[in-house]
């Protein structure tokens, strides 16, 4: 069951869905969220078979990759687009094709992001908690 309400001063329909995934946002930093949305990004193995595919040849047209992955070409397309989005990846028009590669901008930002929370978690292994 959805439930569904009317926030007058928005003069806009919601789900509950809606409103609670706005508030529960706000309690986290933009730190947390940065980095959410780079490994929900990367969270599919799809996506990590296209992004070491670019480690390996540098660049590739999207038919390509398609190719050497087992899945349809739209789902490829959708994979790439999450992967530019999240500005792991960018992409090139080269006449009726797409030509992918590395974003090291967004690769640099993943690095500053992610290397000081992985460092801080391998130094929290020293705890002899459990």
């Amino acid at each position: 069951m959805v439930c569904i309400f009317k926030l007058p001063i928005l003069d806009r329909i919601f789900t509950i869905n809606d409103y609670m995934a706005q508030t529960k946002a706000t309690l986290f930093t933009s730190s947390q969220q940065q980095k959410a949305e780079i490994l929900k990004a990367m969270a599919h193995p799809a996506r990590l078979a296209i992004l070491e595919l670019l480690i390996q040849r540098r660049e590739c047209i999207c038919g390509a990759i398609a190719d050497t992955l087992p899945l349809a070409q739209s789902t490829v397309s959708q994979h790439l687009k999450a992967l530019k989005e999240a500005h792991l990846i960018k992409g090139k028009t080269e006449g009726i094709q797409v030509c992918y590669c590395l974003d090291e901008e967004g690769i640099n930002q993943l690095n500053d992001l992610i290397l000081p929370f992985i460092e801080q978690l391998n130094s929290s292994q020293k705890a002899t908690c459990c």
